[in-house]
């Protein structure tokens, strides 16, 4: 009876092999849905810097222009929660915690520098320092974020 049991024993070595190559590699559409995901929610950012800074300029005009500012104000900040909302859900969601973060933190990036430009807001060193902690703080949560549920 040895030929039956060489015979099993050469099958399992090969049937190892043989299993790698069924492995399938990660789906390329999850990649996409989760990129996509993170677009929404970085456009969604720039919405709430686009809100925060038709605020100010709301406070500095009277008139039609102070109309236009407002529908400014009211078009972004829909905008920029609805696409909070579209970042959350899907079939690969971000995390509400990670999400209102990141969110937070290009609207409040996005804020001070558009400040800067627009209002003539001071550049020192510590808001520069402060800002790309922020900056890194940001990233750092999207590389560490779970795409899980």
């Amino acid at each position: 009876m040895p030929g039956p049991v060489n015979a099993f024993r050469f099958s399992s070595f090969f049937s190892i092999f043989t299993r790698r190559q069924r492995i399938k590699p990660p789906c390329r559409e999850t990649e996409i849905k989760m990129s996509i995901n993170w677009i929404i929610l970085i456009i969604g950012g720039v919405f709430e810097s686009l809100f925060a800074i038709s605020l100010g300029k709301m406070q500095q005009t009277s008139g039609k222009e102070f109309w236009l500012w407002l529908f400014s104000f009211i078009a972004s900040v829909s905008l920029s929660m609805f696409l909070l909302f579209k970042s959350m859900g899907g079939t690969h969601p971000i995390p509400t915690g990670t999400a209102y973060a990141v969110w937070a933190g290009i609207g409040a990036v996005g804020t001070v520098i558009l400040g800067i430009l627009f209002f003539k807001e001071p550049v020192t060193l510590w808001r520069i320092f402060f800002l790309t902690t922020l900056i890194l703080s940001i990233v750092g949560l999207q590389l560490t974020s779970s795409y899980h549920v």
